[in-house]
């Protein structure tokens, strides 16, 4: 059995732990408690002296505008060895050189507690009666291992958790329990879809114009402190790409685009889930450094975060750590760390104080210590340590209850609420119908640049009517070509609709920005979805004038200019169609597998009944003939092409005998013998277009989305009861 020699890589950075009598042995392999270590300060022999500073917040109405100054802690109190004082924080300055300060706003939880069903195995609280504060000009981090309840109180706070989720509990923003307009706050999502094919001023320019009224000429001047705000000026001209054909600009300044296209309304409050995701150790600095100078002009900024690095960690200002929904410890950085060593978790001196605490609190650290259980090494039994996560998180939570940092939390809550501050004002937003004609200028010049959109399908359709045309070309006008010319209408329709599954992955990629968009109430369902037709349909009729005109005349159909106008628009509406049944597939699942796996399955089974292969008077009635051939659209299109070339021709059967096209048609497809049903076929695909659009509507506006900017939050009898026993404690 192989041997492990464990390394002493957990050492106490107290004065005592300091002598090897008291050094924590290698076989130790997770945290112990040291007797007599509780309520004990820590001493720091090879750090600087920390300096720990109150906040004093006061609120202040300014002349017409929106302002709340804050007195934070200073920029080189906190952690003085890796503090934000040892990275500089430049001022965002705009292009004049002025400082370009934004009006924060304070935001306070109160006993804020969150229920999803389903969500735990062992409870259906997420988040449990938690307190804490954010105040303008700093940086809140809500940190804890995976599932602790991050990004739902992150939700919670920012009034965008799922329906799903019960909140109980107050939230006070400017000390009072009122609703948040739009553009005074912004949310940034973990995984945020950009537009790759957009440079980044494009994007931003866009999304001003969807965010801002005015003129576009107003918003140039937002777009460029956005860009300077988040140090995007080296990148504001290249592509933002990240396909695997447009490289585009690195993965950190991904990011900082997704942080600036908020930071166009220069929101007061900024909401960022896990703003270091995929990023590696320097670019995780880089950002956190933007964001501190970001914090430096006023906004008040609460994220989430997983895990930091020790230069990271101190350009914190406050932690908020949670561990299974639980508050283990709010309040400043430097207070965390003392926090941690009078429940004796002391920090060790080369270790990343990030990396001390979730590793005193992350659950999963009990499987490695199973697995250690069964091993030995040259000290003996790894499984002599007792002490599990679950006790360190009791011992964590119960020392911070009585600790006077939660005393100071409460004091801090009382202070912020007991008087109401300015009230956040609207930024005001554009006009629906600016936003339609932002969209569908964005979605045009979208198609225009990704050559996978509409381009690779230009070209193959063209192919395909190629060679279609060309395998059936030469048949003449006689009887005998009737069949056969049928079967390259049917080949043509069908395969035509079918490639139009390369457009899949560009209409998954349109949903998902739309998705964020109207999260963020940038634009909405009717404007996406009016936007994304009027753009597409330069590009449909396009490919159907390319692909009717090879296909037209090397079939050899009737040379007649009305007759092949109708070709173009029945192919067109048909095209139409199909669009409309892709976005009602992505808008189900918008995994690249499944809507592909899916669409191709409905068109094969479209395909088997549009009445080609069994004409559909002799289907089946179940199913088959009711109701697939009917809602197959193949069908329509193929019979209005039919009826278009053979209604009003005959063919001559013999030397004094002759037949109509109805009659040559009986045996190999079932068309209508009134002339103008032609025209009722491009009426029921003219409807079916709407209806499969009006489909993603309903399945877009009405499926489960995250309510918006409400910060009015009920709370239980019980937690009025509380409230309400704590407002007499105070005033006696």
């Amino acid at each position: 059995m192989d041997e492990i020699q464990l390394q002493d890589s957990y050492r106490s950075s107290s004065s005592s732990a300091s002598s090897p009598t008291s050094r924590v042995p290698s076989s130790n392999f997770f945290y112990l408690r040291k007797p007599g270590s509780i309520r004990q300060p820590i001493s720091f022999e090879d750090s600087p002296e920390w300096e720990d500073t109150d906040a004093d917040v006061r609120m202040e109405e300014g002349d017409g505008h929106d302002s709340i100054n804050a007195a934070t802690t200073t920029p080189g109190s906190p952690l003085s060895k890796f503090n934000s004082g040892s990275y500089p924080s430049p001022p965002f300055t705009d292009s004049v050189g002025s400082v370009q300060k934004i009006a924060g706003a304070s935001i306070v939880w109160k006993d804020l507690t969150v229920t999803i069903k389903g969500k735990r195995k062992y409870s259906d609280k997420v988040v449990k009666s938690s307190n804490g504060y954010a105040l303008p000009g700093t940086m809140t981090v809500i940190m804890g291992p995976a599932k602790s309840g991050k990004s739902t109180l992150l939700r919670a706070l920012a009034g965008r958790h799922d329906q799903s989720a019960k909140v109980y509990g107050e939230v006070f923003v400017n000390g009072s329990k009122s609703r948040m307009p739009y553009g005074s706050y912004g949310f940034v999502e973990r995984e945020t879809t950009l537009i790759g094919s957009l440079t980044v001023r494009e994007y931003l320019g866009y999304s001003a114009l969807l965010q801002l009224p005015g003129f576009f000429f107003q918003k140039r001047t937002v777009v460029e402190d956005a860009i300077h705000a988040m140090s995007l000026g080296d990148y504001a001209d290249k592509l933002i790409g990240g396909h695997c054909y447009m490289k585009g600009i690195p993965r950190g300044e991904r990011r900082r685009v997704a942080i600036a296209r908020e930071l166009v309304m220069r929101p007061h409050i900024l909401f960022i889930d896990e703003p270091l995701y995929h990023l590696n150790s320097v670019s995780a600095l880089l950002m956190m450094v933007t964001l501190k100078k970001l914090a430096s002009t006023g906004c008040t900024l609460i994220f989430t975060i997983h895990q930091s690095s020790t230069e990271v960690f101190g350009l914190f200002d406050r932690i908020c750590l949670l561990s299974n929904g639980n508050t283990l410890f709010f309040g400043e950085t430097l207070a965390c760390l003392q926090h941690f060593s009078n429940a004796g978790f002391p920090c060790p001196i080369m270790q990343s104080p990030s990396d001390h605490f979730l590793r005193a609190i992350n659950t999963d650290f009990d499987r490695i210590i199973a697995m250690c259980k069964t091993w030995q090494d040259d000290h003996g039994d790894l499984s002599a340590v007792n002490m599990d996560t679950a006790v360190a998180i009791r011992t964590l939570e119960a020392t911070y209850k009585v600790s006077e940092d939660a005393a100071a939390v409460e004091h801090m809550i009382l202070k912020l609420t007991e008087k109401e501050g300015p009230a956040l004002k609207s930024r005001g937003m554009a006009n629906d119908a600016t936003r339609i004609a932002v969209l569908t200028r964005r979605s045009l010049w979208i198609m225009a640049r990704e050559w996978k959109y509409y381009w690779l399908r230009l070209v193959l359709q063209a192919l395909l009517a190629l060679c279609v045309g060309t395998l059936f070309s030469g048949l003449g006008h006689s009887l005998s070509s009737v069949e056969i010319r049928v079967a390259a209408i049917f080949a043509f329709i069908s395969f035509t609709s079918l490639l139009s599954v390369a457009g899949v992955p560009a209409h998954i990629k349109e949903i998902k920005v739309n998705e964020c968009e109207k999260a963020n109430r940038h634009s909405g369902t009717i404007v996406f979805l009016l936007g994304q037709l009027l753009a597409s349909i330069p590009f449909l009729v396009l490919v159907s004038i390319t692909s009717s005109l090879i296909f037209y005349f090397l079939l050899g159909l009737r040379d007649e200019f009305s007759l092949l106008m109708y070709f173009v628009l029945d192919l067109f509406l048909c095209l139409l169609v199909n669009e409309g049944l892709i976005m009602l597939i992505v808008s189900i699942t918008k995994d690249v597998f499944w809507a592909v796996l899916t669409l191709v399955s409905v068109h094969i089974v479209m395909m088997l009944s549009a009445g080609y292969l069994r004409i559909r008077n002799s289907m089946p009635g179940p199913a088959w003939k009711y109701p697939l051939s009917y809602i197959a659209f193949h069908t329509y299109s193929i019979q209005g092409i039919l009826e278009n070339e053979y209604i009003g021709t005959s063919f001559a059967v013999g030397q004094v005998r002759s037949i109509t096209g109805l009659e040559a048609m009986r045996s190999a497809y079932d068309i209508s013998p009134d002339s103008n049903s032609k025209w009722d076929n491009l009426l029921v695909l003219f409807l079916m277009a709407v209806g499969y659009r009006f489909l993603v509507f309903l399945r877009l506006r009405f499926r489960g989305h995250r309510s918006m900017g409400c910060c009015c939050i009920p709370f239980t009898s019980g937690q009025r009861g509380r409230r309400s026993r704590a407002a007499n404690t105070n005033s006696s």
